[in-house]
């Protein structure tokens, strides 16, 4: 299949794996910055030649025969360039948040259904193997009756992080710790008990980082139409280096924690009843190589046969959304000092602009 990747930094890295892993023809590249493409090319060794470009607009008019691309840019623009990728005809990959609004969200969504192109969005810790285990276990019904869960993204992020890229940090191209460290765990917490959210109260704070313009810590309580709750703490305030990402659910009849940066390691694993796999499942490790994890390769194959299938990818658009949703949601509760009640119908980063000063990156 003939692909194409916008965006090529830090991310990209996974995204070029999984291009190999999957046998995509990489026919075109994009970033506003050149040399960022031959940094990607070199931490990669990735050998191909494919078209270069600086504008993502003049890339897809330069190559119609272009089948999937995938959206590895700042934040504030993946909404935009999806859009102008479904209208070019062209399946989309796009990194997590998928958009910076409630509204976009909701244009993408409705542009995938219009133009009957898919979008996938990149929550690829759906296919950590412990992630994969507990979801198992859950659509079996070990839990039993769910009562709670809880997920904690407990990460560093220095000052020179945040210099590396000139959008970090701000409203408009990025958000704080809730929207890009810690939307992954909000990703699987939301899945696992159940996606219907009922109402959301948060609270978030700038502790450490008075150069940027968002929050470095958040936490929230989630409220379940199936009668379970939740809790979620995201920071980056973590001295002197990440520490962990966890996710618990606890159910009548079942408690699983998943550890590790990412989510990759089962640390608790207790049923009522046996199950052959208990014994393997408990301690169960997965390593890799930085706290993205492996997903990406595993979710570039899922799209492709979503495509070939003519299915929904394993993480649509609607989960992107979801995900997207509950930041939004904590964003709104710590501006208002209320519980917000879901759905989200019309909210933006943005709105919160000047909540914390400016910054002075």
């Amino acid at each position: 299949m003939k692909y194409a990747l916008i965006g090529c930094g830090r991310i990209a890295v996974n995204h070029i794996r999984a291009v190999v892993n999957n046998g995509l023809e990489l026919v075109a590249v994009c970033d506003l910055v050149p040399e960022h493409i031959d940094i990607l090319f070199e931490k990669t060794g990735y050998t191909g030649t494919p078209a270069r470009y600086t504008d993502y607009r003049v890339m897809l008019a330069e190559h119609p025969e272009l089948q999937l691309v995938a959206i590895a840019t700042d934040s504030g623009v993946h909404a935009e360039i999806a859009l102008a990728c479904l209208d070019a005809g062209l399946h989309v990959i796009v990194e997590k948040p998928m958009a910076m609004s409630m509204e976009d969200a909701d244009r993408i969504i409705a542009r995938s259904r219009e133009t009957g192109l898919l979008v996938s969005v990149c929550h690829q810790n759906r296919f950590n193997i412990a992630v994969q285990r507990m979801r198992k276990a859950l659509e079996q019904g070990r839990f039993g009756r769910l009562s709670h869960g809880s997920v904690h993204v407990r990460w560093n992020r220095n000052r020179a992080y945040y210099e590396q890229a000139p959008w970090r940090g701000k409203w408009a191209s990025d958000g704080g710790a809730l929207m890009n460290q810690c939307i992954h765990g909000i990703d699987l917490l939301r899945w696992m008990l159940g996606d219907e959210v009922e109402e959301v109260y948060g609270l978030t704070r700038q502790q450490f980082h008075d150069y940027l313009e968002c929050e470095d810590v958040g936490l929230a309580v989630l409220k379940f139409k199936n009668g379970a709750i939740a809790t979620v703490e995201g920071t980056v305030n973590v001295y002197p280096k990440n520490l962990e990402e966890t996710l618990y659910l606890f159910g009548e009849k079942g408690t699983v924690k998943l550890g590790g940066t990412s989510c990759n390691n089962i640390d608790v694993w207790d049923f009522v009843e046996a199950d052959e796999g208990d014994e393997e499942n408990r301690g169960l490790t997965e390593a890799t190589s930085n706290v993205y994890g492996n997903g990406h390769t595993s979710l570039y194959a899922d799209m492709l046969s979503a495509i070939a299938e003519n299915r929904r990818p394993y993480v649509d658009a609607t989960a992107g959304r979801n995900a997207l949703e509950v930041v939004l949601a904590i964003y709104k509760s710590q501006l208002t000092g209320l519980p917000v009640r879901l759905p989200l119908e019309d909210f933006r980063s943005t709105d919160l602009t000047g909540l914390f000063g400016e910054g002075s990156l």
